[in-house]
């Protein structure tokens, strides 16, 4: 009989707090500005060291969520070095940037056959591919798609070092592009004329920006909801979101300091280069990627006489999150997807009704 799985994060915090708290008071400095910024540094610290607990964890339940579906491995990969080097001439400068990816592999398919990928970048600022996206990963699986999904500089869970790699909107898009390349090289049964990107948010801004740069080398692609113009975002964003990016490790300077540096990382301000057939999904009530963002980007594709498809939805319960719940209607949209993809990608079990998700969720 299995042990029921005890989530031992908040106790975890509680004492490492205590402990931070401790090693900071008791260097008897006097002076209390000092004592605070070293107790924020050691919190900032600990939270990594949280993160890359919580990352731990959240491999296992992979296993146990997908183990009966899927072969799951994470694999050891580069990408380019990194665009600002702290010291350009010290040890390893110039290095590329080592990162992993999760790959997901159909159990029962034929490996003497060929099948299609998908490339699959998480969202988030400062995130990484958890077990959130676990249905979505089943239904693909359910088609025989092979899956990767990078977890590209920036992400979390693997330490304040990696996290402080962040490139939004830069090469973390090489990255991605890099686990797609990793797949075609290391698994004959992956089909390289059969390779499709799809991604929420963050995931959909890399997922536009990687066929907007590599064209050739992906079938199709899906953006839901995607940040889409950054100059805007940084506008109806607060002080707190906007220091993410100009952090001194990050782009370093606001969108008001580097307008051009900010586009540059904009789907919408690269949307001349679309060659690839695209499918865009948004949503009125979205409380992170406000709809005027990607309305932007639509329009902006249509005035570069860009064919692609897309669909505005109205209000539709679940916000940024709206096609990724696990409701009937969240369903019926994603049927909408799979769909889209297969025209593309042809899988060997393509998806035709919302039962048949279902059914392949808790097979």
């Amino acid at each position: 009989m299995k042990k029921p799985f005890v989530n031992l994060l908040p106790l975890c915090c509680f004492f490492i707090i205590l402990g931070v708290i401790d090693a900071v008071f008791s260097q008897t400095s006097g002076n209390i500005a000092d004592d605070l910024a070293a107790l924020k540094k050691g919190m900032s610290n600990r939270e990594h060291r949280l993160d890359e607990l919580e990352k731990a964890v959240d491999d296992i339940l992979w296993h146990q969520r997908l183990g009966d579906a899927a072969f799951i491995d994470k694999v050891y990969m580069t990408g380019p070095p990194l665009w600002k080097e702290k010291n350009p001439t010290g040890l390893g400068a110039g290095n590329p940037v080592k990162f992993w990816s999760y790959v997901f592999i159909p159990r029962g398919i034929d490996f003497d056959k060929k099948y299609p990928l998908i490339v699959f970048p998480h969202g988030g600022v400062h995130s990484n591919f958890s077990t959130y996206y676990t249905h979505i990963v089943k239904e693909l699986l359910a088609q025989q798609y092979i899956i990767v999904a990078a977890e590209y500089r920036g992400s979390t869970g693997y330490g304040k070092s990696f996290y402080e790699k962040i490139d939004y909107g830069g090469l973390e898009i090489e990255d991605v592009k890099a686990s797609r390349d990793y797949m075609i090289e290391n698994y004959d049964f992956v089909d390289k004329e059969r390779v499709g990107i799809i991604g929420w948010s963050h995931g959909g801004l890399i997922s536009l920006m990687n066929i907007f740069e590599h064209p050739k080398d992906y079938k199709v692609a899906f953006a839901g909801v995607p940040v889409s113009d950054l100059i805007a975002r940084m506008g109806y964003y607060d002080d707190e979101y906007r220091a993410l990016y100009s952090a001194d490790y990050h782009i370093g300077k606001t969108a008001m300091e580097d307008v051009q540096e900010y586009r540059r990382r904009s789907p919408v301000w690269n949307a001349h280069k679309l060659k690839t057939p695209l499918l865009i999904h948004t949503n009125t009530n979205d409380e992170d990627v406000n709809v005027l963002e990607v309305e932007h980007l639509i329009r902006a594709l249509k005035a570069e006489g860009k064919t692609f498809e897309y669909e505005i939805f109205q209000d539709i319960p679940g916000g940024h999150s709206f096609d990724r719940m696990d409701t009937k209607k969240a369903k019926e949209i994603r049927l909408k997807v799979y769909k889209f993809l297969a025209g593309y990608l042809q899988p060997p079990k393509p998806f035709k009704t919302v039962k048949e998700i279902q059914r392949a969720i808790y097979q």
